[in-house]
């Protein structure tokens, strides 16, 4: 493929994953018509389909590349020095930064889960920002003198509750607490023996 069909293919692309997010924003998943996607594009149905097998894959790309953007804000957020507790600490506050961005915590928390599935969500999840959680946590650990044994579990555990902060920072919980509160959470998976 030449340079310029490769350019005209991510262009094309890019405008119909724009455009789907803006109306999954707005309308929802199951409100939204492929019609007015492609209409929001200033494309035809042919184009969406050529990209797309369906209106759920072309959900799936919006919901990776929301992914894909707040583990890259994570990444951007967190110090490359100091301790593991610290990078856990400034990550968290680049996930908030990164979930108040308009409409994301619906496309990712609730609309995601409900089309995708948890298994699907879950391994975009894996791929970005619970990645990311998973290799500070192994490192707190490390440094806290703690076994990895309960890693996979306490990473499950702490993207839960970051996502579910998340949800209710955005319903209008107060960011400042629900940040002291997963500070408390991380502080005692550091100080409290682990027991298997």
């Amino acid at each position: 493929m030449s340079r310029s069909n490769r350019e005209r293919t991510e262009t094309t692309r890019n405008a119909l994953i724009e455009a789907a997010r803006a109306l999954f924003v707005s309308k929802g998943y199951a409100d939204t018509a492929t019609p007015e996607i492609v209409e929001a594009a200033g494309l035809t149905r042919g184009a969406l389909y050529h990209h797309f097998e369906d209106k759920r894959a072309l959900f799936e790309a919006v919901i990776a590349r929301e992914a894909q953007a707040v583990a890259e804000a994570i990444e951007a957020g967190s110090p490359q020095f100091g301790t593991a507790y610290e990078k856990l600490i400034s990550g968290a506050a680049a996930y908030f930064d990164a979930m108040a961005v308009p409409g994301r915590t619906r496309l990712l928390l609730l609309d995601g889960p409900a089309v995708l599935g948890l298994d699907e969500l879950g391994a975009i999840d894996r791929e970005n920002a619970e990645g990311t959680l998973r290799e500070g946590l192994s490192d707190y650990l490390s440094e806290s003198g703690k076994p990895l044994d309960l890693l996979d579990p306490l990473t499950v555990l702490v993207s839960a509750a970051f996502d579910r902060a998340a949800i209710a920072i955005a319903a209008g919980g107060d960011r400042i607490d629900y940040e002291r509160a997963i500070a408390a959470l991380i502080d005692g998976i550091g100080a409290d023996q682990l027991r298997r």
